[in-house]
């Protein structure tokens, strides 16, 4: 499988950074490709070393303003013209989708695949790696969405909020079959 994984490119401490390192070598050990943002610095570095490290491929796609920053021995790398180009590749280049910890961006990125699943633009799996509980808040916010009405598709449907990387990886490959 391609999976995207929208994730951050700061230096964060070993509380994110192990098990996005666990993730990653699951996802390479399994012959899986990493499609991501490209970034060589930051838990994007991290997971991409760990998916190279365990025999995974890896296709980037950076944006301009950012393309300083690529990952210089890819299997593949693109640069997009924006941030919507480089989100419409990303998602166009995977068959599964995996939010991990982020800021702004990673938040803007999960938000968008969501809407675009949500009306049926694509099914591809999607799940909200919720490293140390970083997203709870949201869990609750979006469980609150649906049991409001403001969810066409039942949450369960839209999204797996996952605890540790097994659980995750297990959701997407079963999801594929």
């Amino acid at each position: 499988m391609n999976i995207c994984v929208f994730l951050s490119a700061a230096d964060l401490d070993e509380r994110y950074t192990a098990p996005a390192r666990d993730f990653a070598r699951l996802l390479g050990k399994a012959g899986h490709t990493l499609v991501w943002g490209g970034s060589d610095t930051g838990l994007m570095k991290v997971v991409a070393d760990g998916v190279e490290e365990a025999g995974g491929r890896l296709v980037g796609v950076s944006v301009d303003f950012l393309a300083h920053k690529a990952r210089p021995n890819a299997d593949q790398m693109v640069v997009a013209k924006d941030l919507a180009e480089r989100k419409a590749l990303l998602l166009a280049k995977s068959d599964a989708v995996v939010i991990m910890v982020g800021g702004a961006g990673t938040l803007d990125e999960a938000t968008e695949i969501l809407e675009l699943k949500k009306h049926g633009k694509h099914t591809k799996p999607v799940v909200l790696l919720n490293t140390a509980g970083f997203y709870d808040g949201l869990k609750t916010q979006f469980r609150r969405m649906d049991e409001e009405g403001f969810l066409p598709i039942p949450l369960a449907e839209l999204v797996l909020f996952a605890d540790d990387a097994p659980t995750a990886l297990a959701y997407l490959e079963s999801s594929a079959l």
